[in-house]
């Protein structure tokens, strides 16, 4: 993992499904001042990268997530990320947020934000944890449900604390309002997210991390 300074890691972490590669790419500070985080992150990748007129349900669809520079930090509402992609509803760019403990995982892993591209020739899973990234075989979980999934994923890493943003049947069958879950109680549920990721055989990302949300002025942040 990197050394976090005033909330950022400056890592974004792009994953090529079509040929299983990972890349680290390093983002400054002045673009992270500029674009902030979350949503900014996310409308920043999706209007550069997006090629114009793409089907939604092709590889050339990108998933971007972004998290903020407060993610993590002991402050009500910290707990959230944006993800978004080209919407299969609204053939318009989709951002969708949500909470839980899934940000704050991915935040103490080492990174700021995710681009997701191509499709997998078979279903997988992401497994992200403190700065290094796995593509798993997910055909034993494909057909679960989300509540499966995850049952499935943190017994085959042997890890209770994994937190996972997964698709369930819906997703799998390019339902095209299907939302991506946050664990069992949380969702993002704009867009169809959740079909786009179906639709690059992607299951779930799973992440567990142990580095800290650092900031600058933490006394001014009790104020």
């Amino acid at each position: 993992m990197g050394t976090q300074t005033g909330g950022y890691n400056f890592k974004l972490l792009r994953v090529n499904l079509s040929n299983g590669n990972t890349l680290l790419e390093t983002i400054d500070e002045k673009f992270c001042r500029q674009y902030i985080g979350g949503a900014g992150f996310v409308t920043y990748y999706l209007l550069k990268e997006l090629p114009p007129k793409i089907e939604p349900f092709s590889p050339e669809n990108k998933i971007v997530v972004g998290l903020g520079p407060l993610t993590g930090a002991l402050l009500p509402g910290s707990d959230r990320f944006c993800i978004g992609c080209k919407s299969p509803m609204t053939e318009g760019l989709a951002k969708s947020e949500s909470g839980g403990f899934w940000s704050v995982e991915l935040k103490r892993a080492g990174f700021d934000a995710i681009i997701i591209e191509g499709k997998a020739q078979s279903p997988v899973y992401l497994w992200v944890h403190d700065g290094q990234t796995e593509i798993k075989d997910a055909r034993n979980l494909w057909g679960k449900n989300t509540r499966e999934t995850q049952e499935i994923i943190r017994a085959e890493l042997t890890e209770k604390l994994v937190r996972v943003a997964m698709i369930g049947p819906g997703g799998e069958n390019l339902v095209r309002y299907a939302c991506v879950m946050v664990g069992c109680h949380d969702a993002a549920g704009r867009g169809g997210i959740g079909a786009v990721m179906g639709s690059k055989n992607l299951k779930a990302i799973a992440v567990r991390g142990h580095g800290t949300t650092e900031i600058n002025n933490p006394d001014g942040l009790r104020i």
